[in-house]
């Protein structure tokens, strides 16, 4: 069977990040070993770009990355050394009003050696919700996850994440799991949908686990007063909150990089990546938006104005290299 590009990368993606051994996860996928590790090697040599199937003819040298915009990629690289090749692409193109597509940049940092593995690596959720949303505000996600303060123990962190847009609506650092955390935390987000987002007609759903505090009486009459229909994941299948588990590990991978000695600590390192999450990180799933370009409905605004850069970058290049070839 002859994969696109497109699936090679993703299989290579899920591979990577799978919390399985590599021979027992390339036998779930149906890949033989030796298959992937040929589109392996082409992948680490030439980047996304290196596992298409190409064709025995020279390339279109005019459209080359003029070196002035090479040597401006490579200082955002430096600059802003968190970004992965996706993301500089995404953010190169925003901010500069220049096109340069995710196999470019690859291959430019490769070159100058500025390709590093990923520190922490996830699988992805094998499972989707069957009903899938189609806006915001529709379903949100929520759970709790552990953090520790040195010297103070456990503290547990309750987010609202909305389905659709993986924007963070709210979250709460709490000393327990109880009804009430969960409750204030709901309720935060629900003021927050009225004032700044668009509120649905149809009514809305709150999915979560099975923990004690999500199944308990008091929770499901309190948002049943409020118009909320609590939906319950299946048990034994984490992958139905793919999203918000994904949501805790980009949160754990960066935060817990640092100690914190003080909840007061813990509280502003969590609210300046929520800000960092929900308003400057480009979510590949989302089209390369951002969880609040999603939310906010700026999102078909921001990606008619990536295709019409696109067009008049690679216009421009071809008419650069007309008038250097006559």
């Amino acid at each position: 069977m002859r994969y696109p590009a497109s699936e090679k990368l993703e299989i290579i993606r899920l591979v990577e990040g799978s919390h399985l051994s590599v021979r027992r996860t390339l036998t779930k996928l149906g890949i033989a070993p030796t298959t992937f590790y040929r589109w392996y090697d082409r992948y680490v040599t030439g980047g996304p770009e290196g596992l298409q199937d190409r064709p025995s003819r020279p390339s279109r040298v005019w459209n080359r990355i003029p070196d002035e915009m090479r040597g401006q990629i490579i200082e955002m690289a430096l600059d802003e050394a968190e970004l992965s090749p996706r993301e500089l692409a995404v953010q190169f193109t925003d901010t500069k009003n220049y096109f340069v597509s995710e196999a470019s940049v690859y291959r430019l940092l490769k070159a100058h050696d500025l390709i590093t593995s990923p520190a922490h690596i996830v699988i992805k959720a094998g499972e989707e919700f069957r009903d899938k949303t189609t806006a915001p505000n529709q379903m949100w996600q929520t759970d709790f996850t552990y953090l520790k303060i040195i010297g103070w123990g456990w503290f547990y962190l309750s987010t609202i994440l909305d389905d659709y847009s993986r924007y963070i609506v709210s979250w709460k650092l709490c000393t327990d799991m109880k009804v009430a955390d969960v409750t204030s935390t709901v309720g935060m987000a629900l003021d927050a949908s009225s004032s700044g987002g668009s509120r649905p007609q149809q009514k809305l759903r709150l999915l979560s686990d099975n923990g004690g505090a999500y199944i308990a009486g008091d929770l499901a009459d309190w948002l049943e007063e409020r118009g909320v229909e609590q939906v319950h994941g299946a048990p034994g299948h984490p992958q139905t909150q793919g999203k918000i588990e994904r949501w805790h590990q980009t949160l754990k991978n960066r935060i817990l990089l640092e100690n914190y000695y003080l909840p007061g600590q813990l509280e502003e390192a969590i609210a300046a990546f929520v800000e960092h999450y929900n308003n400057h990180r480009y979510h590949e799933s989302l089209g390369n938006l951002t969880p609040a370009d999603v939310y906010f409905g700026r999102g078909p605004k921001i990606l008619a104005e990536r295709e019409k850069i696109r067009k008049e970058t690679i216009q421009n290049r071809r008419l650069n290299h007309q008038r250097q070839a006559a």
